[in-house]
């Protein structure tokens, strides 16, 4: 490979907006297969790029843990192997996803709670309480009985 058919670490980090560190920490971490090497300069070519892309999408993007994504970017794992590794992060996409729709449908109501006091008289936010906190543990009591029984036992 020459110079002409490939860029060093600078140029290829900067084309997605990342530090050549990363790109080498991404390396070591093997979601990237050691490029070629003019020296002691690494090259990549374009093959390198589009992999480098690759895990860009799915560290940055697609927010993997890189033992998985690196299952994905290192062209070493089974189409299975890596399939699976994509669904696993979905999964795990789609659960971040619904607990953070149930966070802006609760904002949204409170933002728009015709209640004067919000922590005092809205019926939406008991059932938020009893829904989505360690409350919950005691829907069927007042919050001073609940908070009573969930109180850590006394140090003697």
């Amino acid at each position: 490979m020459t110079r002409r058919d490939a860029v060093h670490i600078g140029e290829a980090a900067a084309l997605y907006g990342l530090a050549p560190s990363t790109v080498r920490w991404w390396e070591q971490q093997g979601v990237l297969n050691p490029p070629a090497r003019d020296g002691n300069r690494r090259l990549y070519d374009d093959t390198d790029l589009r992999r480098l892309g690759l895990a860009y999408l799915c560290c940055v993007v697609g927010r993997m843990p890189l033992d998985q994504a690196a299952v994905v970017t290192s062209g070493k794992a089974a189409r299975d192997d890596w399939q699976e590794a994509i669904d696993a992060q979905l999964v795990r996409l789609e659960q971040t996803i619904a607990e953070l729709e149930a966070a802006r449908r609760y904002l949204r109501h409170a933002l728009n709670c015709t209640s004067d006091d919000i922590a005092g008289s809205c019926t939406i936010m008991d059932a938020e309480l009893t829904a989505r906190t360690p409350r919950g543990r005691f829907p069927d009591s007042d919050l001073v009985t609940a908070a009573r029984t969930a109180r850590p036992p006394r140090r003697e």
